[in-house]
């Protein structure tokens, strides 16, 4: 294992921030893998599992069965990890900005549209190869303008060339989830099972430009500008999994996590196993993928005391009732239906709401929503 030391800030700044990255197998030999915790810094399972995978990573390049290269960012926003307001760990936004530290990033495929037109052609390997070299030229270029942006190249720098991209966060409560671009189904597919996700939610844009979408959704938006006459197949299977809510941090939750990532890695070559054992034992799955664009958030009309009716996992028909809304001086109170049937797979963890908030998120069979589709 090497172990390498990012800087974040610049010269002459007030605090400073460095991110850490640990690094096993051999650089261009097999497939590269990526692996990032806790993007959003108050989202604490990931780095726990992370905790998990450093010590297999390291038992297994002891051992010669990491095959390719593994990247693992135990603690992706170290920015974030410094920042609390009276006393509450305050990891999703950036304070100097208020920018979702999960949106925003560089989506490189615009500017390949230019550098690589003229250069591609029939030959699919040959044209992966040219997008991963420019890819990683456009993010050598950006120029960062603030200590989040330097965040963010750094993270993208280690990440854009990727064969596997995993993002792990985690919901405010949740039963564990994945979301990933539309064309990486049959890949996400082993990865869902293995995890035991409740929840795969799909789409070719999800809007506001997250991580996972930066490394893959650039696949196919070329592969639609170029044409079919020049074939560039998806190529980074990335997915942001959400580890279930924020207080389910449990050593048996980590470890198992864990291990249903080694497994995925086993069954794609990356870790030397039996990769045959793994797929014949792979679990039965837990739900089917639905689009993002089917997903229902469950909208608070007023304030007041939410009281569930329904627990994280279970399957709800439409006009269902989800919770109860009940005004704390009046006693009026108001059920909160869904209006789709799908899987209850996220909610608040607040019991006391305001008029707007998302007091939970219902997987639907069909596309209905468009334009930004993530929470913000």
């Amino acid at each position: 294992m090497q172990a390498h030391k990012h800087p974040i800030s610049a010269p002459h700044s007030s605090a400073s921030y460095e991110l850490h990255s640990f690094h096993f197998g051999t650089p261009g030999q097999g497939k590269k893998v990526y692996i990032q915790a806790s993007l959003h810094a108050d989202e604490v399972p990931a780095m726990l599992v992370a905790q998990f995978l450093r010590k297999r990573l390291t038992a297994l390049e002891a051992e010669g069965k990491v095959r390719g290269e593994i990247i693992l960012v135990p603690a992706a926003n170290p920015i974030g990890l410094a920042q609390a307001v009276h006393g509450a760990p305050f990891g999703r936004f950036e304070l100097a900005s208020g920018v979702n530290f999960n949106r925003g990033f560089k989506h490189v495929a615009e500017e390949l549209k230019q550098s690589l037109a003229g250069l591609l052609g029939g030959d699919a390997q040959e044209n992966i190869r040219l997008v991963r070299e420019h890819a990683r030229q456009s993010i050598a270029r950006w120029q960062p303008a603030s200590d989040a942006e330097t965040l963010k190249k750094h993270l993208l720098d280690m990440a854009i060339d990727a064969d596997f991209v995993f993002d792990l966060h985690c919901d405010n409560e949740a039963a564990l989830h994945i979301y990933a671009g539309t064309p990486l189904a049959p890949a996400v597919e082993p990865l869902a099972r293995l995890m035991g996700a409740q929840a795969v939610l799909l789409s070719l844009a999800a809007g506001g430009e997250p991580f996972d979408e930066a490394c893959s959704r650039l696949w196919w938006d070329l592969q639609s500008h170029f044409g079919p006459a020049t074939p560039i197949p998806p190529s980074c299977m990335a997915v942001t999994v959400e580890l279930r809510g924020e207080m389910d941090v449990h050593y048996e939750l980590a470890e198992r996590d864990a291990e249903a990532l080694l497994c995925y890695l086993t069954l794609n070559g990356v870790i030397e196993g039996d990769a045959a054992g793994v797929a014949t034992a792979l679990p039965a799955p837990l739900c089917a993928m639905t689009p993002l664009e089917g997903s229902e958030p469950i909208i608070v009309p007023h304030a007041g005391v939410l009281v569930y009716h329904r627990q994280l996992g279970e399957r709800l028909k439409a006009g269902d009732v989800v919770a109860d809304v009940i005004d704390p001086v009046s006693g009026h109170t108001t059920p909160l239906r869904c209006t789709v049937g799908g899987i209850f797979y996220a909610r608040t963890a607040h019991r006391h709401v305001l008029r707007g908030w998302n007091a939970g998120k219902v997987a639907g069979a069909r596309a209905y929503r468009a334009g930004d589709l993530l929470s913000q």
